[in-house]
């Protein structure tokens, strides 16, 4: 039944790997995606796969639902861009509040290209780890954006697509919980040692949390919400 498989937008971080998870725990088949799209933490990527085999190896009963992996090629998209993400520009805020990572039409084109997979796939949810509450004022992550892109994606296709969004409205500290509950120390430790976040790439300095530089604002919201997870936990 096409209600019951999951399409997850995993990116290789955090937020997407404790989402795949949570719709681990909840459907008969998940497949993931993710997207090259120049990302300066193109690092992200590598870690993907394996992340994907220890998920498998861990989580036998999880493995068996976990169908395949599409990485589609959005290079386009870091070529037209000028961001903090997509070139070596230092991390800052742009004139216009925002912040100089925010990569305009990112989320907008995941969720589409998603969509285009989901339909050929017979897949009704597609699954993301957006977040309004730790967003950094990307607004590709606000609800309102992502309830408008569903009913776009709806009339665009004829399909009842449902994007669900597990993080939304929880911080880091919350998304740490959620792992565990979903997986326990098992789950929190394979995103620690087998997730990347870091801006930079850093996958030479480990730290508690995970790997990163430690100072960019990805690797401050990491490992903070771990730092307050870790105490109340």
């Amino acid at each position: 039944m096409p209600g019951e498989a999951a399409l997850v937008l995993f990116s290789g971080g955090q937020d997407s790997a404790t989402c795949l998870a949570w719709a681990l725990d909840r459907f008969k088949r998940v497949e993931t995606i993710g997207f090259d799209y120049g990302q300066r933490h193109r690092i992200e990527l590598d870690v993907r796969s394996r992340f994907l085999a220890e998920l498998r190896s861990a989580f036998p009963q999880w493995g068996s639902r976990l169908g395949e992996d599409h990485l589609l090629d959005l290079t386009s998209l870091g070529r037209i861009s000028d961001t903090a993400l997509t070139t070596g520009a230092a991390i800052a805020f742009a004139g216009s509040g925002l912040p100089n990572t925010f990569v305009p039409g990112r989320n907008l084109l995941f969720l589409t290209y998603a969509s285009a997979i989901a339909y050929r796939r017979e897949i009704k949810h597609l699954v993301t780890g957006v977040c309004e509450t730790d967003y950094s004022g990307y607004p590709d992550c606000r609800d309102d954006t992502i309830k408008a892109l569903q009913v776009a994606l709806n009339l665009g296709t004829e399909k009842r697509f449902v994007i669900d969004t597990p993080l939304m409205w929880i911080d880091k500290a919350a998304t740490w919980a959620l792992a565990n509950d979903l997986g326990g120390q098992a789950l929190v430790e394979l995103i620690v040692e087998h997730s990347h976040t870091c801006y930079q790439g850093d996958r030479e300095h480990r730290h508690a949390w995970g790997y990163g530089c430690g100072t960019c604002p990805a690797c401050e919201l990491r490992a903070g919400g771990f730092e307050v997870w870790s105490t109340v936990a």
